[in-house]
């Protein structure tokens, strides 16, 4: 008995070890990086580009740049509130090191060394370039501060255990960088860049499983709304083949669909931002959404027939 008793013990040790090494958040390395003067102008690009307002902007005001936070984002798992990105110095960034926020938005952790819940999209975002992300932080810096501390999250136990976020990134996070494929245009790239690193645009077009991965063979393939209304549309060519790379970024400027009708819900929120985009980096996100090959999504379920119609 006192074998197995001890040898309890010792496993117990070994899976509480294990378990603490997988939850733990990443060390933050003293890392040296060459002095720049920022480029506000990239900046503000790659906030257009990150979909930044379509969050963290104040609802129910039209100021983009107004980032004070507070759009409840509702998923199966709670409802999380955006936090204030302003550089207010009390309630949002203002106090920030640059580090600082390279490291939660490339890897999910907050200046004090918890895990942020993955309703913020740094499993995109971890595949942008520093440098890009330095910008982003001296153009939030240079808008307007917000005061306002924003409410709780209201996620149930156990989801709001943030340590065991841990485990999910280690299941379900990729953070390597983005590489070039050389065998495609610049365009295709620049595409592909801006499409799966700050464009975020799979963590809503791909379905999830039961732990809110998404899941990878059906990328891009549509599935139930995460926030829980309606359904997201499979945006490979299985979905929307007939689309032309035109048609793509016009709607990616306009938020119109070839056949007259207009993006709604949260894609409106969306096209406010890719509506900022230049010229180019429209038609680069197109060509590469055009190149994306067909692929099946969840089956989607049938409305029920409304009542109260002729016989």
């Amino acid at each position: 008995m006192r074998r197995i008793s001890l040898g309890l013990v010792l496993a117990g040790a070994a899976a509480f070890g294990v378990y603490w090494w997988l939850t733990a958040t990443p060390l933050a390395l003293a890392v040296t990086v060459a002095a720049s003067t920022p480029n506000l102008a990239n900046g503000q690009a790659t906030f257009n580009a990150g979909g930044c307002s379509s969050c963290h902007a104040v609802p129910g005001q039209p100021d983009r740049t107004r980032l004070g936070g507070g759009l409840a984002i509702p998923s199966p798992f709670g409802t999380f509130y955006a936090p204030n990105i302003s550089p207010d110095p009390a309630d949002g960034i203002g106090r920030w090191s640059e580090a600082e926020f390279v490291r939660a938005v490339t890897q999910g952790v907050s200046p004090a060394g918890y895990h942020y819940f993955p309703a913020f999209p740094y499993t995109s975002y971890a595949h942008a370039k520093v440098e890009d992300i330095r910008d982003l932080f001296a153009y939030l810096k240079t808008l307007n501060p917000v005061p306002g501390r924003v409410r709780d999250h209201a996620v149930p136990f156990p989801f709001d255990i943030r340590r065991n976020i841990g485990i999910w990134k280690w299941l379900f996070m990729d953070g390597k960088p983005f590489v070039p494929d050389t065998a495609r245009s610049a365009g295709w790239n620049r595409g592909a860049y801006l499409v799966n690193s700050l464009g975020h645009c799979a963590e809503c077009h791909s379905p999830r499983n039961f732990l809110g991965g998404a899941i990878a063979k059906q990328r891009f393939a549509g599935g139930p709304n995460p926030e829980g209304e309606g359904w997201v549309p499979n945006i490979t060519q299985k979905g929307i083949g007939d689309w032309s790379e035109k048609d793509i970024a016009y709607f990616l400027q306009t938020g119109e669909l070839p056949e007259g009708d207009a993006a709604g819900g949260s894609m409106a929120r969306v096209i406010k931002n890719t509506s900022q985009l230049s010229p180019e980096d429209r038609a680069a996100m197109a060509e590469y959404l055009k190149s994306l090959p067909p692929v099946d999504g969840p089956p989607r379920p049938k409305q029920a027939p409304k009542s109260g119609g002729k016989s």
